[in-house]
C-alpha cells in the first residue's frame, strides 16, 4: 500500500493511493502513527480498504499532502553511509554508523517550503531513503531486522553546515530546524519495495541534477542499522530512521554552494514517489 495524509498541517486526514489514484480514508478512524503500527493498523487498514472497495471518496488534486507519518517519538539519522559522500566532505569513512537526531518539529510535507533559519548562510539539500519502523526495537538481531520495517519513504535531510559543523556541540543544531525534514509523498508499505538496497535517487536544484545515486551503495544496510540503532535506543512502531545521502550536496562542491531563497528543490526515489519544496527567507510573524 501507499499511504499519505492530506489537509492544512496539523489538520491532516488520512488517504491511500490506488492505481494512481488519491483516496481519503478517515473514515478508518485513526492517524497513521505509533498507535497506528503497533496495533496492527496497516492489516487493518487493508481490511478496511477491501470492505470500502468502489465507495471511498477522492482527494482533491490540489490538496496539501503532509507528512504521510504522523509525529513520530523520534527521527533517527545516518551519517556518512555512501563512500562518496564521505569522501566529497573529507570526511574518513565510518567503521560503524554514525548516528544523529532531527527534532520531530522539523517534520513537514513534502512539497512544503523549506524555511531557511534566522542566520543561516550555509544550508544545504541532502536526498535520502527513509524506512519506518513497525514494532517496537531493543536489541534486534540482525537477521530479524526486517521484520521491524514497516515501510519506506522519501526524506530530504536538509541541513545548516555553519550550525551543524561550525558550532561547538554535536550535529542535531544544524540538523532540527523548523521545516528541515520533508517527508514522503508516501508511506510505501515493504512489500511493495522489491530491493531497498537497489534504489536510484536524485535531486536537482533550479532544474539542475546535484544528485544521482543508487541505495546499492550503502555502507552500512538497513539489517544492520536496525540492528545497531536498537543497541543504543528503543525504536518505537512509527519512528523514521533516514538512511545517509550520497555524494553531490553543496558542502562538497568548490566552491561550496548552498540555498538562498526563491530556489526550487526536486528530489525523488524509484517507487516512493517525488517531492518539490520552495525556499524561503525566515519571517518573523
Amino acid at each position: 500500500m501507499k499511504l499519505i495524509r492530506y489537509g492544512e498541517p496539523k489538520q491532516e486526514k488520512t488517504g491511500i493511493v490506488l492505481d494512481g489514484q488519491l483516496y481519503d480514508t478517515s473514515a478508518f478512524g485513526e492517524d497513521y502513527n505509533e498507535q497506528f503500527l503497533e496495533t496492527d493498523g496497516l492489516a487493518r487498514l487493508e481490511q478496511f480498504v477491501f470492505e470500502n472497495a468502489g465507495k471511498l471518496k477522492s482527494i482533491p488534486e490540489n490538496s496539501r499532502l503532509g507528512s504521510p507519518v504522523g509525529r513520530p517519538s523520534k527521527i533517527v539519522c545516518i551519517g556518512l553511509n555512501y563512500a562518496d559522500h564521505a569522501r566529497e566532505t573529507n570526511a574518513p569513512l565510518p567503521t560503524e554508523p554514525v548516528i544523529f537526531m532531527k527534532s520531530t518539529t522539523s517534520l513537514v510535507g513534502p512539497n512544503d517550503d523549506i524555511i531557511l533559519p534566522k542566520n543561516s548562510t550555509k544550508t544545504d539539500w541532502e536526498v535520502e531513503l527513509a524506512f519506518v519502523i513497525g514494532r517496537e526495537a531493543s536489541y534486534v538481531e540482525e537477521a530479524q531486522a526486517m521484520e521491524y520495517v514497516a515501510g519506506y519513504c522519501l526524506h530530504n535531510d536538509v541541513s545548516e553546515r555553519e550550525f551543524q559543523l561550525e558550532r561547538n556541540g554535536t550535529w542535531d543544531k544544524g540538523k532540527g530546524c523548523d521545516t528541515f525534514a520533508p517527508l514522503g509523498p508516501y508511506f510505501v508499505t515493504k512489500e511493495e519495495v522489491e530491493d531497498a538496497d537497489n534504489l536510484r535517487l536524485w535531486l536537482k536544484v533550479n532544474g539542475e541534477m546535484m544528485q544521482e545515486g543508487t541505495t546499492a551503495n550503502f555502507i552500512f544496510r538497513i539489517p544492520y542499522l536496525v540492528h545497531y540503532v536498537s543497541q543504543f535506543m528503543t525504536l518505537l512502531p512509527g519512528d523514521i530512521v533516514s538512511t545517509g545521502t550520497p555524494a553531490g550536496v553543496g558542502l562538497g562542491m568548490n566552491p561550496q554552494v548552498y540555498l538562498k531563497p526563491g530556489d526550487l528543490v526536486e528530489l525523488g526515489i524509484d517507487g516512493l514517489g517525488t517531492a518539490c519544496q520552495r525556499v524561503k527567507a525566515y519571517a518573523a510573524d
